[in-house]
């Protein structure tokens, strides 16, 4: 077992509060991560080690990937008017949700099953099960004939490799 996946497990399941917060300390000064969730299913997957995440939610379902530089957590704020709190609570994430990079996810929200939410996005609100969400708090239902970001039968690194050197050389005739 890789030392970011002892460090994740101590960090999410320890009921001893002492190896939370050290195994946390360590997450953040290893990986730049911060990750504290009420409750996290043991199949949440990190890609990139979770590098530059801050992932604070009220739940975390089953077989949900997250990317690198996601941010989840709240967006309260604090009515001067009433002195009440506001906006109070982090997100759900559902079962089967891929998370794309730079994605942010704030404020006490549901983002669906089997949800893509895309790269760059800030959702702010709801997000009904298998959409995929995009830009500021824009979704559509997606085309369920393909996964987008991820899919556990992973691809050939020479298919990436081989791609990459198509583009160059389409890059470099443009170029001349």
């Amino acid at each position: 077992m890789y030392m970011f996946d002892k460090l994740l497990e101590s960090n999410c399941y320890s009921n001893n509060k002492i190896i939370r917060k050290a195994a946390g300390n360590l997450l953040e000064k290893f990986y730049c991560c911060e990750i504290n969730c009420t409750n996290i299913d043991k199949s949440v997957r990190f890609a990139h080690h979770a590098r530059g995440c801050t992932i604070i939610a009220a739940q975390i379902c089953e077989n949900v990937v997250i990317f690198q530089n996601v941010t989840i957590g709240s967006n309260m704020r604090y009515n001067k008017l009433t002195g009440e709190w506001e906006n109070v609570g982090t997100p759900i994430i559902c079962k089967n949700v891929v998370v794309a990079d730079g994605a942010k996810i704030l404020g006490p929200i549901i983002i669906g099953e089997n949800t893509v939410v895309a790269a760059g996005s800030i959702i702010t609100k709801d997000v009904p099960a298998n959409s995929i969400a995009y830009g500021v708090n824009q979704f559509r239902i997606k085309d369920t004939n393909y996964d987008f970001v991820f899919n556990a039968a992973g691809i050939n690194p020479e298919k990436i490799i081989e791609a990459n050197n198509d583009l160059i050389t389409r890059f470099e005739i443009n170029e001349r």
